[in-house]
């Protein structure tokens, strides 16, 4: 597995492509009437592409889940939220997704947060950001149920309804497992 920053390079043989491997926070972002605000990610190898995720991203070195939350809400919003605000984690899994140019096998956490409705302020993405989000926007459930958009997670809105009965409660009363997911991918692992 490499920590190496990612190039877009894609091999002749996809069996050829880096794996890279990381520990990731993801977040469900609810506004006050319920709607997820999810970004449209890209591979810029595969023409055409693109699918809805949470925002959220790897967590660096010395850093907690809650912290990486937080900060990568920051980067990719421009949503300023405190830890004490975050609900969760209440869900895990491991996902391995293939691109292109690599394998990313990634261990995720997922917190949830509700917001009023923001416009976001994507100044501070990455440079791989930059190239590979297209687009954002506030989905509705009834809309989230209906799409023919690829949604990853698939299981969002299982997620949302997890998120928001541990909001109710005020506590998480289980993390959710959700296994090894390998089907959110480009090219196939």
């Amino acid at each position: 597995m490499s920590t190496q920053p990612r190039t877009f390079a894609i091999p002749d043989d996809p069996a050829d492509r880096l794996w890279r491997q990381r520990t990731a926070s993801r977040v469900i972002v609810l506004d006050q009437e319920g709607r997820i605000l999810l970004f449209c990610d890209s591979d810029p190898g595969v023409a055409g592409s693109h699918w809805w995720v949470t925002p959220g991203g790897g967590i660096d070195p010395g850093e907690s889940e809650r912290q990486a939350a937080v900060r990568e809400l920051a980067e990719e919003t421009g949503l300023q939220v405190t830890e004490s605000q975050l609900i969760g984690p209440f869900a895990r899994r491991r996902v391995q997704h293939g691109f292109s140019d690599q394998v990313l096998d990634q261990t995720e956490a997922f917190f949830a947060v509700r917001v009023p409705h923001f416009t976001v302020d994507s100044s501070a993405f990455t440079e791989e950001e930059k190239i590979t989000m297209i687009d954002n926007r506030w989905w509705s459930r009834r809309e989230l149920a209906d799409t023919d958009e690829w949604i990853w997670p698939a299981e969002l809105l299982e997620l949302a309804a997890w998120a928001e009965t541990a909001e109710h409660a005020g506590a998480v009363a289980e993390v959710r497992e959700l296994g090894l997911i390998v089907e959110e991918s480009t090219r196939p692992v």
